[in-house]
């Protein structure tokens, strides 16, 4: 049968994970927060970690044998390297079982002289990949999109009939964290642990974390609060200490806010509140940091501004279970992770720049997860 082209958007076509579709030249980007919250960005490095598609998937039913996606990617390339960051994997579900994974082709290029520095576009072309061979009959598919790699989604493709997909009644997990729940360095995009996590707990997870940017930022929520939502997660802690954005008097009331906000739309969902997973340079001395020659990440800030309310990882993890502890009477929902049961202290090789876990780790993390939070008398239960 002839190949067909079907509309990406208002069609049959679900796009999952992403929260705004932004038209381009070449297609639709699609963005892991509303379109409204652009004009609170103060730093733009949120704008492009919110295009890395993180948990964003296509999904629709088709009995075609064969299938082409049509994307044009975004990398970067920083002058000193020899060439581009890899584009990460596309990966095709088809019944919930993996079918097969592609790498996304080579597209724009965005050259800096250093990280931060002004950036120059160098324009790309659209590519194509092909995913052949699939079942007969008609199926459910599912095509995850690299979780560091904006996407832009030019057309779909397909042998046979493609239709809407039927509601499949899973609940819906929202999960807002930092580069550690975003998952850059994840063998893809099934590989990230809050992927893992939700495959192994049967629900459907919607991404929400930002690399880099986990600040208690209000519009994220309100992005949260104004969401269906039936079991929400935050993983906090770590790229407030990393920046130095809080000090002990401020980081409290901020996280009481966070919380009573998301409460106003979602007073009864289950809550579950992670403290950061081990990262042994700022366990105990504060922030900023920077990166060591080593490639290792590094502390700048003085141990004993400690007693002076900086914070490290060791008073955030306290602060955390003290707010838990202060609103678990009156908000039962609310449940509390130490993140070093993800990944604790005799786990720090697996932190390949002292900061962020290997692909294995990610996945190891996500089954821990499950263990913890879907189990019978688990927060997800």
């Amino acid at each position: 049968m002839a190949m067909r082209t079907f509309p990406l958007v208002g069609g049959p076509v679900e796009i999952r994970g992403a929260l705004d579709l932004e038209r381009t030249q070449a297609g639709v980007m699609p963005r892991r927060l509303p379109a409204w919250t652009k004009e609170q960005y103060q730093d733009p490095s949120v704008y492009g970690v919110t295009v890395m598609p993180s948990g964003v998937r296509l999904v629709f039913r088709t009995d075609a044998r064969e299938l082409e996606f049509e994307v044009l990617t975004s990398t970067g390339q920083l002058d000193t390297d020899p060439r581009p960051r890899p584009t990460g994997m596309l990966e095709l579900l088809v019944d919930g079982a993996h079918a097969g994974r592609r790498q996304a082709p080579m597209g724009n290029v965005v050259r800096m002289a250093a990280p931060g520095a002004a950036q120059r576009l160098v324009p790309g072309e659209p590519g194509t990949v092909r995913f052949a061979g699939l079942p007969m009959g008609m199926k459910n598919v599912e095509l995850w999109l690299p979780q560091q790699t904006p996407t832009e989604l030019v057309a779909l493709r397909a042998d046979g009939e493609v239709l809407a997909p039927l509601p499949d009644g899973r609940r819906r997990w929202v999960h807002h964290g930092s580069s550690i729940s975003h998952c850059l360095e994840a063998d893809g995009p099934t590989g990230t642990w809050p992927v893992v996590a939700a495959a192994l707990g049967g629900v459907e997870v919607i991404n929400l974390s930002q690399a880099g940017n986990a600040m208690l930022d209000p519009y994220v929520a309100r992005t949260i609060r104004d969401m269906p939502a039936d079991l929400i997660s935050l993983k906090v802690g770590i790229n407030i200490v990393g920046l130095a954005t809080f000090r002990l008097r401020t980081f409290g009331p901020a996280v009481h806010g966070f919380l009573d906000t998301i409460r106003d739309g979602h007073p009864d969902t289950p809550l579950l509140l992670i403290s950061p997973v081990s990262c042994p340079a700022l366990d105990t001395t504060p922030g900023p940091t920077t990166m060591g020659p080593d490639g290792k990440i590094t502390a700048l800030g003085d141990p004993a501004d400690v007693a002076r309310g900086a914070l490290s990882l060791t008073v955030v993890r306290d602060e955390l279970a003290r707010i838990m502890a202060a609103r678990r009477a009156r908000d039962p929902h609310l449940h509390y992770l130490d993140g070093r049961e993800l990944l604790g202290p005799h786990e720090v090789d697996d932190l390949a720049d002292g900061l962020h876990p290997t692909a294995a780790a990610y996945r190891r993390m996500g089954k821990r997860f499950a263990a913890h939070a879907f189990a019978d008398d688990g927060p997800f239960r």
